[in-house]
Formats: C-alpha cells, structure tokens, sequence
C-alpha cells in the first residue's frame, strides 16, 4: 500500500459485506462469562464466534470474498492456505457455491481440522511446517492453474467480512468500552477496528498475540512489517511469520494496543470457558480471555468489555 488513505477498508463497505453474506453466516450469539467458581473483577461478555458456521469466524470472510468473484473467476473454483480455520471457511463457501477448493495446510495443523476440510468436499495438501510455507506453494498453484486464491488476511473482501463481527457486537452490545480480539495474520482485528472506531470512536480495541508469534506487535514497535526467525506457540492459527502492508495499516490506525500471553495462560484459559461455561475452543480463541485472566490486560474500573472467543477446537482441552 502507497498510502493508508488508499486503503479501501471502510464502515461503508464492511456494512456492504454484512448485507451480501447476511443468510449464508450466523449472528453469533454473546453471553456473560458468569457465575464462575471465582468471579471476575470486570464485566466480561464473550462473543461466540466459535458457534459460527464452519466453526470460526472465517466463513465471513471468505463467504464475502467469493460473492465479489465474477462468474468466470469463481468456475474453476477456490485455493487458499490455513492453520485450518480459514480453510474451513473457504470449504464451506465453496461448498454454498458447488465449486472445488483446494487448502493447503501446515503440517502443525490438528488433524481432526484437516479431516473437517474433507468432509465439506475439500481437497487437502500438506505442505511444510507452518502456515507461510503452506501459503506459498498455495500462491503458485493458484499461479500455474489460474484458480482464485483466497488470502486468509491481507484480502479487503476478507477483512471487510471479519468486520462485520464489529457490526452485530455493537448492535447487541451498545454500551461497550473495550474489544479484546486475537490476532494472527490481522484480517479479524483490522476489519472489527474498522468498524468499531468508526461507530464507537471512544471505544478500546485490545489486541493479543502469543508470546511465540509476536507478528503485530513486533511490527507496530519496529514501525514495519517484521518477518519473525520462528514460531514457538502451539496455537498455530496465531502464527504467520509475517503479516501484510493493509493489516498492519489498519492496525496501525484503529488498534489501542497489542498485549502477549503464553500457552500456558491460553490453555488454562480454555479449560475454564469449557468446565465453566461448557464452551470447547481452541487454544487462540482463548487468548482474548487469557488477556483478562492474567491482567495483561487491566480495564478501567466499571469499564464493559467483550472478548471474542473465534475458534472452536479442543487443542484449549489438552
């Protein structure tokens, strides 16, 4: 990108994608992360995005992507590369529109993701040991065989429909102060911070990456993109060595800060939102609660807060 102003991300066109997939993705429902065995010192309300279809928040994206494909484009089908969430959506947009899709996976992805894929009529490659080396040999598939390649995050059609998560929280949740949203590449908290400052200027959105994938948060501190030497989390959905110009730019405007947790604080953060509430996500849909739990993140007294919880998964139970 030349120019943040150039980006085409708006409140106006993530409200364009909630009108195109509205009927094809769910309105996830929020309930308060209450009674506890050990009640919370702030008001926390969880958005449940892992109750949405194919299991995250990534049907919208993709969904919004491939209804803004011409005819000619979307005929010979869709190909992307995942941790496995992203793959799951564009499967299941695939499978609305009755063409092909082929994902390319990372060899850390759990198997029971990859088993998923297939049983919503996917092709599944395996293709090296994290998400970067599974996207590249996505890019030039979709290179040699002219198929269109869905990018999991530096796509605005993507980004715009990870947006409208922003747009049904403060339909449900008007008097909200604080959005806490789990990153990875940075297509959910670019296209919900978006939204979010434009309705709700004064509102907090809080971003949270793994200890071992810094990937935003090292590149707001370094002014760029940063390309991380490794990943060292087993949330692998959080774990690009690199982000995009357009996240990173988004970020850079509409997100307040990016905070850090461990695995450790993601798993036992999941082991409560399941033996507590019931909710079975994985490891990166508990890094938002995490943020809460260990006060890597501290609120302002009486502040409303809400914490997406994007994934389901039972990696968060092991």
């Amino acid at each position: 990108m030349n120019s943040e102003a150039a980006i085409p991300v708006t409140l106006d066109s993530i409200r364009a994608a909630a009108g195109r997939i509205q009927g094809r993705v769910r309105h996830t429902p929020m309930i308060a992360a209450k009674p506890l065995r050990a009640p919370l010192a702030v008001d926390l309300t969880l958005k449940l995005e892992l109750l949405q279809v194919s299991g995250s928040f990534k049907a919208r994206g993709a969904t919004n992507k491939l209804l803004t494909l011409p005819a000619t484009e979307l005929a010979g089908g869709l190909i992307t590369a995942s941790g496995g969430n992203h793959g799951l959506g564009v499967a299941y947009a695939a499978w609305q529109a009755k063409v092909p899709a082929t994902i390319y996976l990372p060899r850390n992805t759990p198997p029971a993701k990859a088993e998923k894929l297939r049983l919503w009529g996917a092709e599944v490659i395996m293709h090296g040991e994290v998400w970067d080396d599974a996207n590249a040999a996505a890019q030039a598939e979709a290179s040699r065989s002219g198929r269109a390649y869905v990018h999991p995050f530096a796509d605005p059609a993507v980004i715009e429909g990870q947006g409208t998560v922003a747009l049904e929280i403060l339909a449900d949740m008007p008097d909200v102060d604080v959005l806490l949203v789990a990153i990875g590449g940075g297509g959910l908290i670019a296209g919900i911070a978006t939204a979010a400052k434009a309705l709700k200027p004064g509102l907090q959105v809080i971003g949270i990456e793994p200890y071992g994938a810094p990937t935003l948060h090292d590149s707001l501190a370094a002014g760029r993109l940063v390309k991380l030497d490794r990943i060292e989390t087993k949330a692998n959905t959080l774990a690009p060595r690199q982000s995009a110009e357009i996240n990173l730019a988004l970020i850079r405007r509409h997100v307040d800060r990016i905070v850090l947790v461990s695995d450790e604080e993601m798993l036992a953060a999941a082991r409560l939102l399941w033996f507590e509430l019931g909710l079975a996500c994985e490891l990166s849909a508990a890094a938002a609660v995490a943020a809460v739990l260990t006060g890597r993140y501290s609120a302002a007294r009486g502040a409303r807060l809400c914490a997406l919880v994007c994934g389901a998964g039972t990696d968060g139970l092991q």
